[in-house]
C-alpha cells in the first residue's frame, strides 16, 4: 500500500533537504526549470504547450517555427546560404567539366556558351544589368506605375481591391507561357507515379493538351483541363486513394490549371474595364480599346527584357541539369544551395528585388547579389503615400577574384547619392582615393556624391541591417493559415 501520509521511518539520504525543494508561487519567465510558461503576449495552444525552443524570437533558434510564417521567413533567410560562394564553386566546377574528356557534346557545348556569356566588359555588363532589372520587374510602364500611384493615394478598399484583381490576371497573363510549360511538365510527369492502368489514358490526354498549347489554343486547352483531364485526374484519387507523390502532382497542376484560367484575355479586360469607374484618377483608362491595352501589356519593357534574357534561361537549364546529377555530387549540391537562396528571395514576405550577377571581367571573375528597394523611405517614413521623391536603396554583395569579399550599400534620391563600401585590408588601405574615383563616377552620370566613405569591413552586413523593415513585414503578404 502507497505510504500516502509518510508515516514511517524516512530512508536515510532521501527526504533530505538536497532531495526538495519548494515550488514558487509565481513561475518566472526566466526560470529554465520551468516549462510552458503561458505567454500573454503571443497567441499560443490551448494547454500553453509549445514545442519550440527559442519561441519568443526566431533568430536565436535553430527549430522550425510553425506559429508565424513571417518569423520562419526570418529564420530562413538568417540561414540562407552564400550565393557568391556557391556560384564560384558551381562555375569552377563547370569548367573543369567542359575540359574533361568523354563528356557528351551537346553537354560540353552549352556548358561552353554559358561560359561565354559571363565574359562582359564595360558596355557589356551595363547592357546585361540593365536587362536582368526590367526583366525582374513585371509591373513596369506607365499604365501600371499609374495603377500603383492611384493605389497609394486612395483611402477607398473597394479601389485597391479591384486594382489587385486586375494585377493579379495581369500577372497570370503575363506568365502565360511559363504557366503553360508547368502543365506540360507535370503531366509528363504524373504517369510515372500511377499504375499502369490508369497511366495509359493520361498519355493520351497529355498529348492533346499538348497540341492546343502548342497552338495557343487557350479554350480548347481550358476545356480539355476541366472537362477531361481533371476529372479523370479525380476520380484516380477517389478510387485509389493514392496519397503519395502523385497526389502531390496533382495539387500543383491543379493551382497551374487555375492561373491558367485567370489569365485570359477576356477576365483581363473585365477587370481592366471595371477600374475605369474608380474616381476621376482611372475614368480616362476608358480611351484604350482593347486592341490597344493588350498591346500595350504584351510589348511594355518587361516582356522585351524577358524575351532578350537568355542569361535566367541557361541558368535555369544548368541547374536543371544539375539537380538531376548529370553534372555531379558537388555541382548538384552547389545549384541546390542557389536555388534555395533564389527561392527564399522570392518569397511573399521580401518585398525587395532580388538579383545575381556573375561575370567575368579582364580575366577575373565577380560574383554579385543584389538586393533593391524602391519605395525604401516612402514606406517608412511617408506612411506609403508619396511625397517628396522616393529613396531607393540598394545592397551589393560581392566576391571579386584576388580581391575578396565586399559590401556596398547605396541610397539615391533626387540625385543624391549615399554609397559605403565595406572591403578588407587591401581596399582600407586606398579609402581616400577610392572613395574620390566614386565621387567622380558618379559626377559623371550627373549625380552628387553626398556621402561617399570607404572602410574596412567588420563583419558581413546582414540584409536586415540595410532593410529594417523586413522584421516589421509592412509589405509583405502574410498567408498565415
Amino acid at each position: 500500500m502507497a505510504n500516502l501520509m509518510g508515516v514511517t521511518n524516512p530512508v536515510p539520504g532521501y527526504d533530505g533537504p538536497n532531495n526538495t525543494r519548494t515550488l514558487p508561487t509565481t513561475p518566472k519567465p526566466t526560470d529554465t526549470s520551468i516549462q510552458n510558461i503561458p505567454d500573454p503576449s503571443r497567441v499560443g495552444r490551448a494547454d500553453a504547450r509549445t514545442d519550440q525552443k527559442g519561441a519568443g524570437n526566431a533568430l536565436d533558434s535553430d527549430a522550425l517555427r510553425y506559429d508565424s510564417n513571417l518569423q520562419f521567413f526570418l529564420q530562413a533567410l538568417r540561414d540562407a546560404p552564400d550565393v557568391q560562394a556557391e556560384l564560384a564553386k558551381a562555375i569552377t566546377w563547370i569548367r573543369g567539366l567542359v575540359t574533361m574528356p568523354g563528356l557528351t557534346q551537346g553537354v560540353a557545348e552549352e556548358m561552353a556558351q554559358f561560359l561565354q556569356m559571363l565574359r562582359l566588359d564595360a558596355d557589356g555588363f551595363k547592357q546585361f544589368f540593365l536587362d536582368q532589372m526590367a526583366a525582374g520587374n513585371r509591373f513596369s510602364g506607365p499604365l501600371l506605375s499609374l495603377l500603383r500611384q492611384a493605389y497609394q493615394e486612395t483611402p477607398s478598399q473597394g479601389v485597391r481591391d479591384g486594382i489587385l484583381a486586375f494585377l493579379k490576371r495581369y500577372s497570370d497573363f503575363s506568365s502565360t507561357e511559363h504557366v503553360a510549360g508547368n502543365l506540360s511538365r507535370l503531366l509528363r510527369q504524373l504517369p510515372e507515379y500511377m499504375p499502369k492502368s490508369w497511366s495509359g489514358k493520361l498519355l493520351e490526354l497529355s498529348a492533346r493538351l499538348e497540341n492546343s498549347l502548342q497552338a495557343g489554343d487557350r479554350t480548347g486547352a481550358l476545356k480539355l483541363l476541366q472537362g477531361e483531364i481533371m476529372p479523370y485526374l479525380s476520380t484516380y484519387v477517389e478510387r485509389t486513394h493514392d496519397m503519395g507523390t502523385a497526389r502531390g502532382l496533382i495539387s500543383l497542376l491543379m493551382l497551374n490549371v487555375a492561373r491558367y484560367e485567370n489569365g485570359g484575355e477576356e477576365g483581363l479586360l473585365a477587370a481592366f474595364r471595371q477600374l475605369s469607374g474608380y474616381g476621376d484618377t482611372l475614368s480616362g483608362l476608358n480611351q484604350l480599346d482593347d486592341k490597344a491595352l493588350l498591346k500595350l501589356l504584351r510589348e511594355n519593357t518587361f516582356t522585351q527584357a524577358a524575351r532578350t534574357d537568355t542569361f535566367a534561361e541557361k541558368l535555369s537549364d544548368m541547374a536543371s541539369k544539375a539537380l538531376r546529377g548529370e553534372f555531379g555530387a558537388e555541382a548538384r549540391e552547389a545549384f541546390q544551395e542557389i536555388v534555395r537562396s533564389i527561392l527564399i528571395n522570392e518569397s511573399v514576405f521580401m518585398p525587395l528585388r532580388h538579383g545575381i550577377l556573375p561575370l567575368e571581367w579582364e580575366n577575373k571573375m565577380m560574383y554579385s547579389e543584389f538586393w533593391v528597394d524602391p519605395d525604401a523611405e516612402e514606406d517608412r517614413e511617408q506612411g506609403g503615400k508619396s511625397g517628396r521623391g522616393g529613396k531607393i536603396q540598394f545592397l551589393f554583395k560581392l566576391d571579386i577574384q584576388g580581391l575578396g569579399f565586399l559590401d556596398m550599400t547605396l541610397a539615391a534620391r533626387e540625385g543624391q547619392v549615399d554609397l559605403a563600401v565595406f572591403g578588407p585590408d587591401a581596399v582600407a588601405a586606398h579609402q581616400d582615393q577610392i572613395a574620390q574615383d566614386l565621387k567622380d563616377i558618379l559626377a559623371d552620370h550627373g549625380l552628387d556624391g553626398r556621402s561617399v566613405r570607404v572602410t574596412k569591413s567588420q563583419r558581413p552586413l546582414a540584409i536586415t541591417d540595410v532593410f529594417p523593415d523586413l522584421f516589421e513585414g509592412k509589405r509583405s503578404v502574410n498567408v498565415k493559415i
